[in-house]
C-alpha cells in the first residue's frame, strides 16, 4: 500500500497532447500470438505495466524467449511454434484477468502439466464458464479449490477440436482466450456463444491481433465463431496507445472545459474503447478526428443516459465526468464489472457518496446525480481503473486523496506523472 496522493486542482481549463502508454489489451493478445508463432516477432510501442510483466514472466517459465527493451517501449518474441520447451510449469498471475484467461486456454493446447493461479481478489474471479468450455473438448482442467475460480489446474494433451460453448454475459475474455487458442487444434474450433456477449469490440480486437499474425477467423454466423487449424506466423507490429487509458484525458478536458489532444489514436483503432468520446459528445463536447490523433474539447455538460455494455472499462471515467454535468446520468448494461478487479459498481457508488455525491446503484449500473462535493481520501479497492478516474474529481474539488495512488502500475505505472505535467500542477 502506498502512501496517499493529494490531487491538485486546476484553476482553468486544461489544453495540451499526450500519448499514453500502449494497450494493455493490444500488448496481451500479441504476446500470446507472438508465444505461439513460428518464427520471430518484434512488438513496438507495447505497455510495461504489472499485467504485462506477470503475462512475460510466465511466457519465460512455459521457456518462450522474451527480449524486453524497456526504453524503448520493444519485445522480441522468439515463438514455441506451439511447443515450448517447458512442459511443467507454475504461472503466478497477481491480479490480470487476461493474462489467466489467455494462458489458461494456450496451455490447454500443449501437452504438459500446468497450474495458474494468483493473488486473492484473483481466487476471487470466476473462471468457471472457461473451464467447462475446455472440458467439453476433452481437456483435462480443475479448479483446485472447487470454488469455479483459480486456482487451475491443467493436464493437458493438446486439443483434438471440435464445437464447444461458451457463456457471453460474464467476460469477452473467455471467448477470446479460446479464439486465441484455436488455430493450436488440430481440426480447428467452433465457438458458440450463449446468451448476450459483453464487450464485443474486445473480441473484434482479439481478431484483428489474430489477422496481423497470418490467422484468419470468419466473422460469426448465428453466435458461432470458426476457427480452422492455421499457424501464426512471427511479424512485426505495432501497439496503439491505450484507449482506455486515453479515457481519462479526454474526460480532463471535459470537466475543464479544455482541449487534449491524444496522438497515435483515431476512430479507426482496433480498440473498441476510442468510442468513449462519442460518450462525451453525447454530453456536449466536440470532437475533431484525424489520422493519427483525436482532439476532445470540453464544453458545458449535461448527463445522459448511456449503455456501456461494449466500452465498460471506461464506465468508471463516465462516472466520475457526470459529477460535474447539469441532470443525471444513468449507466446501464454493465453488470459484468461486478467481476473485474472489484465490484466496480459497488465501489463506484460507495466512493462517490464518500465525495458528499448521491449514486443510486442498479443491478447492472448506476445513476450519477451532480451536485457539490466535499474533500475525501477516495479508497481503490487495488482497482487501478478507481485510482485513475476519481483523480479527475480532484482536479475540481480541493482536497481529495488517492489512497494507493501505486496500484495504476497495472495498467499506466506513470499515470500521475504524466496527469502533472498536462495540468502544470508538478511539485
Amino acid at each position: 500500500m502506498s502512501q496517499p496522493y493529494l490531487v491538485k486542482p486546476v484553476h482553468g481549463p486544461v489544453r495540451g497532447t499526450v500519448r499514453p502508454p500502449g494497450s494493455k489489451s493490444l500488448t496481451n493478445r500479441a504476446l500470446i500470438c507472438a508465444a505461439l508463432a513460428d518464427g520471430t516477432s518484434e512488438l513496438t510501442g507495447v505497455l510495461d505495466s504489472e499485467d504485462t510483466r506477470v503475462m512475460v514472466a510466465s511466457l519465460r517459465r512455459l521457456g518462450i524467449e522474451v527480449n524486453h527493451d524497456l526504453a524503448a517501449c520493444r519485445m522480441i518474441l522468439t515463438g514455441c511454434k506451439g511447443k515450448p520447451a517447458v512442459v511443467n510449469a507454475d504461472l503466478w498471475l497477481e491480479n490480470s484477468g487476461t493474462s489467466i484467461r489467455f494462458l489458461t486456454a494456450m496451455c490447454a493446447s500443449f501437452e504438459g502439466r500446468y497450474r495458474l493461479d494468483g493473488n486473492t481478489r484473483m481466487r476471487e474471479r470466476p473462471i468457471r464458464d472457461l473451464v467447462a468450455s475446455l472440458g467439453m473438448l476433452g481437456v483435462d482442467i480443475t479448479c483446485e479449490l472447487g470454488t469455479n475460480c483459480p486456482p487451475v489446474v491443467i493436464q493437458a494433451k493438446g486439443i483434438e477440436g471440435g464445437r464447444t460453448t461458451i457463456a457471453g454475459n460474464l467476460s469477452s475474455q473467455f471467448l477470446s482466450g479460446l479464439m486465441l487458442a484455436a488455430p493450436q487444434t488440430r481440426k480447428g474450433l467452433e465457438i458458440e456463444v450463449m446468451g448476450e456477449l459483453v464487450s464485443q469490440p474486445y473480441v473484434d480486437m482479439t481478431m484483428g491481433v489474430m489477422a496481423q499474425f497470418g490467422v484468419t477467423v470468419g466473422m460469426p454466423r448465428h453466435n458461432v465463431y470458426r476457427i480452422p487449424h492455421q499457424t501464426y506466423r512471427g511479424t512485426k507490429y505495432d501497439i496503439e496507445p491505450d484507449a482506455s487509458a486515453a479515457s481519462y484525458f479526454f474526460a480532463l478536458a471535459a470537466i475543464t472545459g479544455g482541449e487534449i489532444t491524444i496522438e497515435g489514436l483515431s476512430n479507426y483503432a482496433l480498440q473498441g474503447d476510442v468510442g468513449f468520446v462519442e460518450a462525451l459528445e453525447q454530453m456536449g463536447c466536440d470532437v475533431v478526428n484525424r489520422e493519427t490523433s483525436i482532439t476532445l474539447m470540453g464544453a458545458p455538460l449535461k448527463g445522459i443516459d448511456i449503455d456501456m455494455n461494449a466500452i465498460s472499462d471506461t464506465a468508471q471515467t463516465m462516472a466520475v465526468v457526470a459529477l460535474f454535468a447539469e441532470g443525471p446520468t444513468t449507466i446501464r448494461n454493465v453488470g459484468h464489472m461486478r467481476h473485474k478487479e472489484t465490484d466496480r459498481i459497488a465501489a463506484l457508488c460507495t466512493e462517490i457518496r464518500r465525495l458528499g455525491g448521491r449514486a443510486d446503484e442498479h443491478e447492472d449500473g448506476l445513476t450519477i446525480h451532480p451536485g457539490p462535493l466535499t474533500p475525501a481520501t477516495i479508497s481503490t479497492y487495488n482497482d487501478h481503473r478507481m485510482a485513475m478516474s476519481f483523480a479527475l474529481a480532484g482536479l475540481k474539488v480541493p482536497g481529495i486523496q488517492i489512497a494507493d495512488p501505486n496500484c495504476t502500475a497495472k495498467t499506466y505505472p506513470n499515470f500521475f506523472q504524466d496527469l502533472e505535467q498536462l495540468c502544470g500542477t508538478s511539485s
